[in-house]
């Protein structure tokens, strides 16, 4: 799985379904609390309509499933005061908040008064102009700093296939090991059989690695979507991938030294 296939998706500014998808997880986290909550050494700071919302050395990691965690700042550090809040239920444990001075305003704040999360407010990271972490914009979603990725050189001959067709062969890869997700195979570009692959028009992007590029796989007219990705410009973190392709495990048949690797 690719990291940057499990974040939520980005819902536009006006739609209504965002502030219920953001009251149901008030709700949720009211009732049962976040996995876990860490402060965070790091200076983070959330640049929205040109104003710095929040610029914070004592925001909260707070994971609210187990993938990777959000900022949450103290109510009382950020930069500019609330003009209305709208509770979330009876009992104003938790609002959506309107702010002044800013050009758009679409109550996708949550300020928490009660609770495991009380004196906290979250910015729904998507609706966000930027974010850094010290100054290093930082996209998608937070890292987890309980997240690695180890790039390995290996020589191990790897072998992708459809319908029984050598699509890549290479031994000069690169092994990608992700932290909770399964290792993927990267290899030169020069290794593919091209007349099976057609760009994509996907990309998606990911807090570690970059914007991913996407291509399709057809074979004997099967066609496999977005069978393969690459980065143009990775992450310094991720720099060793760079221009290399690598396919779905999931999606097409990936041998390691003539064994199937499991999906």
């Amino acid at each position: 799985m690719n990291s940057s296939l499990y974040s939520v998706p980005q819902i536009p500014l006006s739609s209504a379904s965002l502030k219920e998808r953001l009251k149901g997880l008030a709700r949720e986290l009211l009732e049962k609390d976040p996995l876990k909550m860490e402060r965070t050494a790091r200076r983070v700071r959330v640049l929205y309509d040109n104003v710095y919302l929040a610029d914070s050395t004592s925001a909260y990691h707070v994971w609210e499933h187990e993938y990777y965690p959000q900022f949450y700042f103290r109510t009382s550090e950020l930069q500019v005061n609330h003009v209305s809040r709208e509770p979330i239920g009876n009992d104003d444990a938790v609002s959506f908040v309107t702010y002044k001075g800013l050009t758009r305003s679409d109550g996708t704040a949550l300020m928490f008064t009660k609770g495991k999360l009380a004196g906290l407010t979250r910015f729904e990271f998507g609706q966000m102009d930027a974010w850094f972490e010290e100054d290093q914009p930082i996209y998608q979603h937070p890292k987890d700093p309980y997240k690695r990725i180890d790039i390995l050189p290996s020589t191990r001959t790897i072998t992708v296939k459809l319908k029984n067709v050598v699509i890549a062969e290479s031994t000069m890869n690169m092994f990608l090991f992700e932290t909770m997700l399964k290792t993927r195979h990267y290899m030169p570009k020069t290794a593919v059989n091209w007349q099976y692959m057609k760009p994509s028009l996907k990309t998606t992007i990911c807090p570690y690695k970059g914007v991913a590029e996407y291509y399709n796989l057809r074979i004997d007219g099967l066609e496999i979507k977005d069978a393969a990705w690459w980065y143009r410009n990775p992450t310094r973190e991720s720099a060793l991938i760079e221009g290399m392709i690598c396919f779905y495990d999931e999606k097409v048949d990936v041998y390691i030294d003539g064994v199937k690797d499991k999906a």
